[in-house]
């Protein structure tokens, strides 16, 4: 009982502060919908029929596609919590695959987030749809585009909110820099300032749509029969079919509640919309179809309100068609079921895509030409990426090479870790061959690091590590595979080190137990394992300052890095807003621990106690003499501009400057 008045408690909180995040624009359209409709031809058909028709319209949009489609059934087709079209682009690639992330292993459908138990059900009617879609990569990539220009729709519909007068675009530019201003303190708490305020606003429009109702046409109810409809489009045939651009203005800022699903919950965007949005909106479009239909002269003119309308239209379009997939291979309906619901919608807002389009001559180019743009951005960076990954994947470093060369590698193995970042999940990256070739020396603990992300949106943090052996033992070589989703941002860089060294010694710990969990993939003499945290750590923690002020002691473990670059990272760890925390490895005595697990554990204490070093690729990414045209234009112009003005990796990883080696390599893709 305690449970459920909790729970109730959190889902009517949570529907409190989606008003102010979720629900200011969808609110704000009954003051351009009749306006933007009676904007052109339709002012030539002011009669009642006309705004019977025209309300009949708007309430049975309002009801089919934010109310039935969205709150509904799109909410249920949530990614862990998430929404949007990622979200379901993300839902579609871990049950099909038809996802085009290149470095995506078995281990990884392992996460606890990756399927949803209540879906685990295979439905043997899709599965040749589903082969036939994997088995073409065209098609897999037109679905990738699909979802970019969906998203990229949304950024489209942003840019251009409609402008109602010159002192709404002053006091909105206001609103705009408050906003931002405000960010750093959370959604939640900007949220509750807001909240209020749509509500108090909604509340008022109701109550002045029921007025309306009263004063001047109490049979606009008659309106809701789909007869005035089909009356509407009898009279005004073309020109009425053309004003749907303006209807559909009733329901801009519908994606919003799934987009901003993450913020919420499902319940919380349901109990809001059902009970609150939807009556006091139906009410207020009520109330101004009476109000018209006794004062045709009172409807202003305002062209321009419509043209959003088609960046809105056009990311439900997409909603539609990957909630069809979603349907069919996440909650394993039957296809019938699918196209039923892509038949159903998509004919009704392929009515409305049809007449926003018309707008398009006359300035609805606009989101058109911006979301292009976005989406060909995003699609370069997607193919470069990609095309790097496939370069590294052809030259990487057989394992014969590195066998043949010995547990020293052929070079001198210095004291320390050094962490060799790659987009390869198995086998050595060419970056490792390149470095030792100009630089004949390496630290005696050798890592792989490969940072990747995986289709969902979180990652628990006991299970972002995997940690795989490279080699012999004796070699020291490992590699460590760290998984993020695309909500993830990758945090605490004082801790990584330091969760690196912990998962490693676990890895060796299980590896010596012949544990039955040690289910990883083998990829010739490497196993990866997930970092399960079952078993009890052979090193001992303790927490030190990295200044060691007042001790007198000094560490006894040799350091690979000269005298001038230890005294350059004192001072660069002094100049540190605050003191930076160290922690200290130790091995304690167990007379059951295996000796050459006490080595390796050893070794590995000492060589993190001389330091870690950080060695990365600095790449240079060029098209082939023999490429075509849009190749080379793509590669050597746009994908080389996008990664001269983004965040490099270094930077986006948070791997401190004063440790980073990186080494200059040319790729020709």
């Amino acid at each position: 009982m305690v449970q459920w008045k909790s729970d109730y408690k959190q889902v009517l909180l949570l529907a409190y502060q989606s008003f102010g995040v979720v629900y200011g624009d969808i609110s704000t359209t009954p003051l351009y919908v009749f306006k933007s409709t009676f904007s052109g031809r339709l002012r030539h058909y002011q009669t009642e029929d006309t705004v019977f028709g025209i309300f009949s319209l708007l309430f049975w949009t309002f009801t089919l596609i934010p109310l039935l489609k969205y709150v509904f059934i799109v909410l249920s087709a949530d990614d862990n919590g998430e929404g949007g079209v990622f979200a379901l682009y993300s839902l579609i690639c871990r049950h099909a695959k038809l996802g085009l992330l290149p470095n995506q292993q078995a281990a990884d459908e392992e996460l606890s987030t990756y399927y949803n138990k209540q879906h685990l059900s295979r439905n043997s009617d899709a599965s040749q749809l589903r082969r036939f879609l994997e088995k073409h990569k065209r098609l897999r990539t037109g679905l990738l585009l699909i979802v970019l220009f969906g998203a990229c729709m949304v950024i489209g519909d942003g840019v251009l909110t409609p402008a109602i007068s010159g002192v709404v675009v002053v006091i909105a530019c206001i609103v705009l820099v408050g906003l931002f201003a405000l960010q750093h303190i959370g959604t939640h708490k900007v949220s509750i300032v807001f909240a209020p305020i749509v509500i108090i606003w909604l509340l008022c429009i109701a109550g002045i749509g029921v007025y309306n109702i009263i004063v001047w046409n109490p049979r606009i109810y008659q309106a809701i029969s789909p007869y005035y409809i089909y009356k509407f489009f009898r009279e005004t045939g073309k020109d009425g079919w053309i004003s749907l651009g303006g209807i559909l203005l009733c329901i801009t800022g519908t994606e919003a509640m799934f987009a901003d699903l993450g913020h919420f919950t499902c319940p919380s965007i349901r109990v809001a919309y059902s009970f609150i949005v939807y009556p006091c909106l139906v009410l207020q479009y009520m109330g101004q179809a009476a109000f018209i239909t006794k004062n045709f002269v009172a409807i202003p003119i305002s062209f321009y309100a419509s043209i959003p309308s088609i960046a809105c239209m056009t990311v439900m379009y997409v909603t539609t068609w990957l909630m069809t997939l979603v349907i069919i291979f996440v909650w394993h309906r039957h296809v019938l079921f699918g196209l039923s619901f892509l038949i159903f919608f998509g004919s009704i807002e392929a009515v409305y895509l049809s007449s926003s389009y018309m707008k398009v001559p006359q300035g609805g180019w606009v989101p058109l030409v911006l979301s292009a743009f976005f989406m060909i951005v995003m699609y370069i960076w997607h193919y470069g990426t990609r095309r790097k990954y496939l370069f590294d994947l052809q030259n990487k470093v057989s394992m014969k090479w590195i066998l043949t060369l010995g547990p020293s590698l052929g070079i001198v193995r210095v004291p320390g870790i050094g962490l060799i970042y790659s987009e390869l999940v198995t086998g050595v990256p060419s970056i490792f061959s390149h470095f030792v070739t100009n630089l004949p020396a390496f630290h005696q603990v050798l890592v792989f690091v490969c940072v990747k992300s995986v289709p969902v949106p979180f990652v628990p943090s006991d299970e972002r590590y995997l940690v795989g052996r490279v080699g012999p033992k004796t070699y020291r070589m490992y590699r460590c595979i760290i998984r993020y989703g695309y909500k993830d941002v990758p945090r605490d860089d004082e801790t990584f080190e330091n969760n690196l060294v912990m998962s490693i010694a676990e890895f060796i710990q299980m590896e010596a137990e012949g544990s039955d969990s040690f289910d990883g993939s083998v990829d010739g003499r490497m196993a990866v394992v997930q970092n399960s945290g079952r078993f009890r750590t052979m090193l001992v923690t303790s927490e030190c300052s990295d200044t060691n002020e007042g001790n007198g002691e000094t560490s006894s473990v040799r350091s690979s890095k000269s005298d001038t670059l230890q005294n350059l990272q004192s001072l660069y760890e002094q100049e540190s807003g605050s003191q930076r925390r160290r922690i200290q490895f130790e091995i304690p005595d167990a007379d059951d621990l295996d000796r050459e697990v006490k080595e390796e554990l050893q070794e590995l204490v000492e060589a993190k106690q001389a330091g870690v070093a950080y060695v990365m690729g600095h790449s240079y990414i060029k098209a082939r003499r023999n490429s075509s045209f849009l190749k080379k234009f793509a590669i050597d112009v746009a994908y080389s501009f996008l990664r001269k003005n983004c965040r490099r990796p270094a930077v986006s990883l948070n791997i401190p400057h004063i440790s980073l080696i990186e080494v200059g390599m040319v790729y020709y893709v």
